[in-house]
């Protein structure tokens, strides 16, 4: 992948997970911006975080950091509340420091302009972060792991769980309403929502239903008391 002149960060070895698998699957995490705010008389690409936001978005760096996803590469959109989620996010990192793109065509991009960009990724890349908007992450989540999804029970999705450290939703498939991470992905994409798939293969082959959705989830900072 061609860095613009956005990019930070020299992907040395010290970025990279540590925890990573020795077989040749790789990770993509699929990352929701976290909420923003509304500003009068502010271009959309240019709102900032909102109070929750701001609250949110070191919860998602820890969130990676506790799972054993830290990425060696994260690629995010321009949109300064895409910036502002990923900076938050990374102190959080335990140290590490992934090499950053900033790609200015992930903002508004369609679930195939994303396919196009995750195509470009260096093979020896091996787990890979994309920042970016609704409707294109969930719609690129939903092609790779295939949207004929999983049979959930009547009346499915319930309330998302929390679970520990503050997530909520699903992982490794549990979740209220039995019906698996695909029908969260689906039913729910919030902010801060991430969806991690692994991919097989190559990311230049990689293509709808080419990869497994293993976790949902979607962290949240705790309010001050």
């Amino acid at each position: 992948m061609a860095r613009p002149a956005g990019a930070t960060g020299g992907g040395s070895d010290a970025s990279r997970s540590a925890d990573m698998s020795a077989s040749d699957t790789a990770r993509l995490v699929v990352l929701r911006h976290a909420e923003s705010a509304w500003p009068p008389d502010v271009d959309d690409h240019e709102r900032p975080l909102g109070p929750r936001g701001l609250r949110d978005a070191p919860a998602v760096g820890r969130w990676l950091r506790e799972n054993e996803c830290v990425p060696d590469l994260v690629v995010c959109s321009t949109a300064r509340r895409a910036r502002d989620t990923w900076a938050l996010m990374a102190p959080e990192l335990g140290g590490a420091v992934p090499e950053v793109v900033q790609e200015r065509g992930v903002y508004r991009a369609t679930a195939a302009g994303l396919l196009a960009l995750v195509r470009r990724i260096p093979e020896e890349r091996r787990t890979v972060l994309l920042i970016g908007h609704k409707a294109g992450v969930q719609d690129l989540v939903l092609s790779l792991a295939g949207d004929a999804g999983e049979p959930g029970e009547p009346g499915e999705p319930g309330e998302p769980r929390r679970a520990a450290g503050g997530a909520e939703g699903a992982r490794g498939g549990e979740g209220t309403g039995g019906g698996g991470t695909l029908v969260w992905a689906r039913s729910i994409f919030p902010t801060c929502a991430l969806a991690v798939l692994a991919v097989p293969g190559r990311w230049a082959d990689l293509g709808p239903d080419g990869a497994v959705l293993t976790v949902f989830a979607v962290p949240r900072g705790r309010r001050e008391s």
